[in-house]
């Protein structure tokens, strides 16, 4: 069976850092979302599949969990891989439909993944992880280098503009997923490692460390490494979550820290 991890998260919390950290150890695979789009469809654009060379759905997903595996694992023996909530449900389902003999939830991922470890990465700062995600979604910049260049862009450059209720909404949102993902570990009796995203940018290699040591391999990796993403936020971040916390005081102390 394959040996690897699942990173369970929610957008902005620092999962693309993580992921990015854990491919440049050399023993953790190239952890990405390997299932992000919620549709057989995007599945199978993702890895150049086309639905007409398979029977039906079933084998459709067979292949497109080959190819992710393949992927997932990059020179490695260990397989990575990064579920996004929104992305879960669809996920989930595809995961029952291959296994469908599987007692519970996380035994049809392993059934048909292979031996995981699972990991939750969370953003304790929910009021910044809202911020962070409106600005990317305005300005098309999700992520950039180190050395200020563009890591992941996803549309052409727009000026930031201050909007309190898209940032509510985002905001109420994050809090919900976060609910939902605790209340699913619950149910399914998973147990994640926990990480957050404070602390993963804190000390970057102390927690790589803990994945790879609930992998089995060498810890050791961990050593030395470089973040390959940079912090986008800046002082307008900090402006941004001024003027919340004055509009929607309550709704801010929520998104705050926890």
């Amino acid at each position: 069976m394959t040996k690897g991890y699942i990173i369970f998260t929610t957008p902005r919390s620092g999962s693309t850092l993580l992921c990015r950290l854990l491919g440049a150890t050399g023993v953790a695979g190239a952890p990405n979302s390997h299932f992000h789009v919620p549709t057989l469809e995007g599945w199978l654009e993702d890895y150049d599949l086309a639905q007409a060379d398979y029977a039906g759905e079933l084998e459709a997903s067979r292949a497109v969990v080959a190819a992710a595996l393949a992927r997932g694992r990059g020179e490695t023996e260990v397989f990575g891989m990064r579920v996004q909530r929104e992305s879960f449900p669809f996920f989930l389902r595809q995961m029952h439909l291959l296994a469908p003999g599987a007692e519970g939830d996380m035994a049809a991922i392993e059934a048909v993944l292979g031996d995981l470890v699972p990991v939750y990465l969370r953003r304790g700062a929910k009021l910044d992880q809202a911020i962070s995600y409106i600005r990317a979604e305005q300005t098309g910049l999700w992520h950039q280098a180190p050395d200020g260049s563009e890591v992941e862009r996803l549309s052409p450059p727009r000026p930031p503009v201050y909007d309190g209720a898209a940032i509510a909404a985002r905001l109420r949102q994050a809090l919900a997923e976060e609910a939902d993902w605790e209340a699913w570990f619950a149910e399914a009796g998973v147990e994640p490692l926990r990480l957050t995203y404070e602390s993963l940018a804190a000390d970057p290699e102390t927690e790589v460390a803990r994945i790879l040591a609930a992998l089995g391999q060498p810890v050791a990796a961990a050593s030395g490494l470089e973040p390959g993403v940079a912090k986008i936020a800046d002082a307008l971040n900090r402006d941004w979550a001024a003027r919340f916390k004055a509009e929607e005081p309550d709704l801010a102390a929520a998104g705050v820290a926890g």
